[in-house]
């Protein structure tokens, strides 16, 4: 009797691990996307103007950061085109501000990247020609630093980390949905997978204004590690609030509302 107790609690054992193995795994409708995936459709993003600020370490915290993106929808011998225009101002706690500017096209249906500038008022100037996984240009980092000419043969091609929230936006939402990305930043030569999970909606307040926004989180696929919760709306601004986090632990609260 005793042993054919010990068999029947074994075989629950088993059961049990394989339960939670189930349920750990990645579900049956991850969607695992390339760059030109069909679920991706940026033509939901119209014209736009919209402030963004920045806060260190709480939502009240001092600001360190604020720009203005602008949004122009044009066309590239023949192809439709994103064009987006950041300018923007850093504002370190202790430290001497500094401004930037960064121009970014895009594929507007595929949001493949296609050209990224940025110059900074620290010299910065940094201009690339993205064709697939094929990079050239340019890139001088600040005023000490020489131009070098860059050409990069990525892994696969990759959407721009920086722009990350442009992704689940250009995509029909449902909570518990799972995505997977690669993200490419422009001062590295490979592409790494980040994984989105779309949580559900949730009431967000932003400057006075309450969103239904759908709280999406952001996690490097290679550890897990949470890296950005998104606040995200269909209508200008689309990304209302974000909270990043940075190398140290500390969280950047952002809040974005739409201006003329």
């Amino acid at each position: 009797m005793h042993i054919f107790l010990r068999i029947m609690l074994s075989l629950l054992a088993l059961c049990a691990s394989a339960l939670i193995a189930t349920a750990q795994a990645p579900t049956a409708d991850t969607i695992r996307l390339e760059v030109g995936a069909a679920q991706v459709d940026g033509r939901v993003f119209s014209p736009h103007r919209a402030r963004v600020i920045v806060r260190l370490g709480a939502p009240d915290g001092p600001i360190v950061a604020d720009w203005i993106n602008e949004l122009s929808v044009g066309d590239s011998s023949g192809r439709a085109v994103h064009r987006w225009v950041t300018r923007g101002t850093q504002r370190p706690v202790n430290g001497a501000s500094s401004t930037w500017e960064i121009r970014q096209t895009f594929d507007a249906h595929t949001q493949a990247p296609l050209g990224y500038q940025r110059t900074g008022s620290g010299g910065a100037d940094v201009r690339l020609v993205i064709n697939g996984i094929n990079v050239t240009g340019h890139r001088k980092l600040a005023v000490q630093s020489a131009s070098e000419n860059v050409r990069i043969t990525l892994d696969k091609p990759g959407f721009v980390a920086s722009a990350s929230d442009l992704v689940p936006l250009a995509m029909t939402l449902r909570p518990g949905m799972v995505i997977t990305a690669p993200m490419w930043s422009p001062n590295v030569a490979s592409t790494e997978t980040v994984i989105f999970t779309v949580v559900g909606q949730e009431p967000r307040v932003v400057e006075g204004r309450t969103w239904n926004a759908w709280r999406v989180e952001e996690r490097r696929a290679r550890d897990r590690v949470l890296t950005a919760t998104w606040f995200l709306v269909q209508e200008s601004p689309y990304m209302v609030a974000g909270e990043v986090v940075q190398p140290d632990g500390q969280i950047r609260y952002m809040t974005e509302v739409a201006v003329p």
